[in-house]
């Protein structure tokens, strides 16, 4: 389903950054996250069974929910982009063992009054993604769980001071942490940084999959044509509503 305006400005991932996001992310480089996130689905009690990623993307996160601590669960995969939809609930559907639930697709701005029934989700998570926590709130059941993965300052720092990916702001978490406080409780929080090894073609895979590919100054073809070690690093925060 498509609930986006044909008015909207607000711009989905291409069928070209998706191809980038799904290339990297296939390699393994973000799966510790995926299992950082997997750990605080499972650390934050009862088996969800009616599960939302806002920001979908490739559809990566959500196939670790459902493959692990979600199992059988309803889900939805929500995002601005039509084509990022189509791939995860494509993906999610193509579990080796099956998704066990049904899983939807919701073409939607998550900065809109989202079009989801009060109460009707009992985790909601979103990683890299926008956050519209009153909506958030409204969505989740008494019992729910909001789980955020945002990047530290020091994420992907050497690509950053290179020139070729946005800054990150600093103490990303802390703000979100008092963002969320007249609607949540932060319950966990969970820090997750590695270093990885990319190719040149990697590198430009993990800036062309994100916004950056619409921003970056120095382009990832002009870097030196060498391996370069990047840091991964991130903080997984577990809410529930006040």
């Amino acid at each position: 389903m498509n609930l986006v305006s044909a008015g909207s400005k607000m711009i989905g991932d291409s069928p070209a950054m998706l191809d980038a996001r799904s290339e990297f992310l296939g390699a393994g480089h973000y799966a510790p996250v995926r299992d950082a996130l997997v750990a605080a689905v499972v650390a934050s009690g009862d088996t969800p069974r009616r599960v939302v990623e806002a920001g979908c993307g490739t559809g990566y996160y959500l196939e670790g929910v459902l493959a692990g601590p979600a199992a059988g669960s309803a889900a939805l995969a929500m995002d601005i982009s039509p084509h990022a939809v189509a791939r995860a609930v494509r993906g999610a559907r193509a579990l080796p063992n099956g998704p066990g639930g049904t899983v939807d697709g919701l073409v939607a701005d998550i900065w809109r009054p989202l079009p989801l029934r009060d109460a009707s989700a009992e985790l909601l998570f979103t990683v890299f993604a926008p956050r519209n926590l009153p909506e958030f709130h409204r969505a989740l059941t008494a019992q729910g769980r909001l789980i955020v993965v945002v990047p530290s300052v020091r994420h992907i720092w050497q690509l950053r001071e290179s020139g070729q990916a946005l800054d990150i702001p600093a103490e990303k978490a802390e703000r979100l942490t008092a963002e969320a406080a007249p609607l949540f409780d932060q319950t966990s929080r969970a820090g997750v940084e590695y270093d990885i090894v990319l190719s040149p073609t990697d590198a430009a895979k993990l800036v062309g999959m994100g916004p950056s590919s619409h921003h970056a100054g120095q382009s990832a073809g002009d870097a030196e044509p060498v391996d370069i070690a990047v840091t991964v690093s991130v903080d997984v925060l577990t809410f529930t509503a006040r």
